[in-house]
């Protein structure tokens, strides 16, 4: 007699095997290389924002020489252009009182970030296995020489790179529910949200893509900025292979969702209501590129930035046609040969 237990048991296991082959399969790999043996040294993270913090706000000058001196690679980046009070020099009183009152008056949120990001190693792992992917693809591109954490004004950048630094403004990162977003008129809530740890490293890899295909949208058509931007998402699931979509886009799993249910009325929105694709109007391009809480015209649980999100389906069914295809020649390919090959026409 056969034992009823036993066979659900079994059932439950082939469902469960059925379960994980599916979502492997609907995962994002991006057909990832085995870069193991892929040479690069491993990220150490400085952490300029401790040795920052720990000057002496009363005897500030010498401190701050002491620091350009221990730290000559960013401290001049991170003074002039950070904090936006000029060139460090002996001469430059501006300079050191600005260091000055910005060291007292974010002296708070260097204790909150302090303790929230006190162990650094699961960031440098992360890194590490993106900038092998990056040497993989761009074996000519010259990786940071030093990677360094900061904590800047809120209104400063949460990644920057230098000429030989990737810098991480921790104040960035401090966690969407953080009281010191509360107020700031340029965090509205959809973008404080992604104030979380895990878009450190996906804004990072931005942020090098970025720096070895600099952004060449500005001035371009709204069909040109599309796909411009749309591939830049693609090249992001090349260099950090697994990474979820909502962390590469910015949207939320609901959004994602919404945009994957409706992509042929997405396409059909923008057949219909922009009789040219290729104006370099900026007024109209605004409402389909750039961040925004929806899209001009389509439901409120549309995200903004759709005009990325079309632009990466036609780069995705480019892809498609050429599946060998690298990341370098993707990259130059040009847009409207993209376009035009692509023949996006979603069903």
């Amino acid at each position: 007699m056969k034992n009823p237990c036993r066979d659900l048991r079994r059932i439950l296991v082939v469902i469960g095997l059925i379960f994980s082959i599916l979502l492997a399969s609907c995962g994002h790999n991006d057909n990832a290389p085995d870069v193991s043996g892929v040479e690069v040294s491993p990220v150490q993270i400085v952490r300029y924002d401790t040795a920052w913090f720990s000057l002496d706000s009363g005897n500030i000058v010498p401190g701050l020489r002491r620091i350009s001196e221990a730290y000559p690679y960013f401290t001049g980046d991170f003074v002039g252009n950070i904090l936006g009070a000029g060139p460090l020099s002996d001469t430059s009183h501006v300079a050191f009182a600005a260091s000055r009152q910005f060291l007292v008056s974010y002296m708070p949120v260097k204790d909150s970030l302090e303790k929230k990001y006190a162990r650094l190693e699961w960031l440098e792992k992360e890194l590490t296995g993106s900038f092998r992917y990056i040497k993989y693809y761009f074996p000519r591109y010259h990786l940071p020489r030093e990677v360094v954490t900061f904590i800047g004004p809120f209104d400063g950048p949460g990644v920057a790179i230098t000429q030989y630094v990737l810098a991480i403004g921790l104040q960035s990162y401090a966690g969407k529910n953080s009281s010191f977003y509360a107020g700031q008129d340029h965090y509205p809530l959809y973008v404080a949200r992604r104030f979380e740890p895990e878009y450190i490293v996906p804004n990072c890899v931005t942020a090098l893509s970025e720096d070895i295909f600099p952004d060449s949208s500005d001035g371009r058509s709204l069909l040109d900025q599309m796909i411009i931007k749309g591939r830049y998402w693609w090249l992001a699931g090349k260099l950090q292979p697994g990474i979820p979509d909502s962390l590469r886009t910015g949207y939320t799993q609901a959004q994602l969702k919404w945009c994957a249910t409706n992509e042929v009325g997405i396409w059909n929105f923008f057949l219909q209501n922009i009789p040219d694709l290729y104006t370099v109007d900026p007024d109209l391009i605004k409402n389909y590129i750039g961040d925004g809480p929806k899209t001009l015209g389509m439901p409120d649980t549309s995200p903004g930035n759709i005009g990325a999100w079309v632009g990466w389906q036609i780069v995705k069914k480019y892809a498609q046609l050429y599946p060998d295809i690298t990341p370098e020649a993707m990259m130059r390919t040009p847009v409207r040969k993209i376009y035009e090959e692509a023949k996006y026409k979603p069903k």
